[in-house]
């Protein structure tokens, strides 16, 4: 069945600076009982998918000619994709969830929750309880138990504060109200969804046509994200057609089976940009490439001569893209986040039923995912705008302000909540094949156009083991 087309798409086309002419190129279709939720997540995350399809079309038609191809959205592809991790699997074995201490907690007056998957943040989060760390491998129920009694006598703002002072990651449950008057919330609120702007002067980047229907061919793409919005946007540049490098330093080890999710069509390797002889090839590598993506805290990459500024000195042309949690402004402005604490701070976690009248939480990591795509979308646009009139173009993102959005401004197509069981069967649109670790399983891609590429070039590989070299 054709839908009609998305409200939600056309007005983040038109934030974008896309022709909203080319909004008529766009068709959707599919089951309509996927992503139920009492926020509009299917309209959501159908729209970014949407927008992301639509730069990737007109990106072709720009290098090769022509109007650009149909465009088809359909909800069971990306109901499917936007749980992606979920359906992850290596030799038939699923990916662990979240970890123990990664949830909600009572406190003395609401909730809060954590985030502790990496080892470092389980190790700060514990730190800052004044709860010993009895190792990875002993027994996790006696920990959470331990975890819950020192949280359930102490304020949920409190244990935010104080979590975050030694390093780690915990925010206070808040109601929608209750996160509008936070002054972090406040500032979201005045800030759109995402800023596409020409921040500098620099030469057009030669791009011809493409030897197939590969609208991002021939483009090198510097990959500095982490969990999950970055990664979801550039393994859609991969998909596409760009040589994807993702970096990651030594110190922060990634999960190989989130990688095995997030890596498709890239590579991946190490590098600290403190060692002169790593920077030395991180440099070689920037020299040429044409898309940066960062998506570490504000700030954080500064001191590397990676801030958008000298981005913009150093490689004149650079399509830049920027990502954080929070935003790069507020009294959160440099700090750490995840798409389940977001949810959590925003209101979302309050207006969504959870089990025995408790917080709860999206169908899917929505925010991750949704902003992933709309990331994808800015820089292919920026892409197009670059061909044609040069400069240095910066797209900012925050998952808090997709949040806003989702919360605020998307309609649902009938006007009508919709909540209940997620009925949706994602077989159709999963595939399987050997990899260099295995036989995986995993999610296609939702970004549909006429003649558009059906799966990535690669899978993905061990994390970390390609060399720092361009293809």
């Amino acid at each position: 069945m054709i839908k009609r087309s998305s409200e939600a798409a056309d007005h983040v086309w038109a934030l974008l600076g896309g022709d909203p002419a080319l909004m008529a190129a766009v068709e959707y279709a599919g089951p309509e009982t996927a992503l139920p939720a009492r926020l509009p997540v299917r309209e959501t995350a159908r729209a970014t998918v949407a927008v992301c399809a639509l730069a990737a079309a007109e990106l072709l038609a720009a290098r090769r000619g022509g109007p650009p191809p149909r465009v088809r959205i359909d909800d069971g592809a990306v109901a499917t994709a936007f749980a992606s991790e979920r359906h992850v699997r290596r030799d038939g074995l699923a990916p662990a969830s979240f970890a123990p201490l990664s949830r909600f907690w009572r406190t003395a007056d609401g909730w809060v929750r954590t985030h502790a998957n990496y080892p470092h943040h389980r190790a700060r989060l514990l730190a800052a309880l004044g709860v010993p760390d009895p190792g990875p491998d002993a027994d996790a129920a006696p920990l959470v138990d331990r975890v819950a009694a020192e949280l359930a006598g102490r304020e949920a703002a409190r244990v935010e504060e104080l979590v975050y002072a030694a390093g780690g990651l915990a925010v206070a449950v808040r109601t929608p109200h209750e996160w509008a008057v936070h002054p972090q919330g406040a500032a979201v609120a005045r800030r759109p969804l995402l800023a596409l702007e020409r921040i500098a002067d620099g030469p057009v980047r030669a791009l011809g046509a493409p030897s197939g229907a590969l609208p991002a061919e021939g483009l090198r793409v510097l990959d500095l994200t982490r969990v999950l919005a970055g990664p979801v946007a550039t393994r859609t540049l991969a998909l596409l057609g760009a040589d994807v490098l993702r970096i990651d330093p030594p110190s922060l080890p990634e999960s190989q089976e989130l990688h095995d999710d997030t890596g498709a069509g890239k590579r991946s390797t190490v590098l600290d940009l403190a060692r002169p002889a790593d920077r030395a090839a991180f440099e070689e590598l920037l020299a040429t490439a044409d898309v940066v993506v960062t998506g570490y805290r504000p700030g954080a990459l500064d001191r590397h001569g990676l801030s958008p500024q000298a981005l913009a000195e150093r490689r004149p042309g650079l399509v830049i893209g920027q990502l954080s949690a929070w935003g790069s402004y507020g009294p959160w402005g440099d700090r750490r986040g995840f798409d389940s604490l977001v949810q959590a701070a925003c209101g979302i976690a309050a207006t969504e039923p959870g089990p025995d009248g408790g917080p709860g939480a999206l169908p899917a990591q929505a925010l991750d995912h949704g902003t992933g795509y709309l990331l994808a979308a800015a820089l292919l646009r920026a892409v197009t705008e670059q061909r044609a009139t040069g400069g240095t173009h910066l797209a900012r993102f925050a998952l808090a302000q997709t949040a806003a959005w989702l919360a605020r401004d998307v309609p649902h197509d009938d006007g009508e909540p919709e909540a209940g069981a997620d009925g949706h069967d994602p077989a159709p649109w999963l595939a399987e094949g050997e990899g260099p670790l295995g036989r995986l399983r995993y999610a296609r891609s939702p970004v549909e156009f006429t003649g558009s590429p059906r799966d990535w070039a690669r899978r993905p590989g061990r994390w970390g083991a390609d060399a720092p070299v361009w293809l």
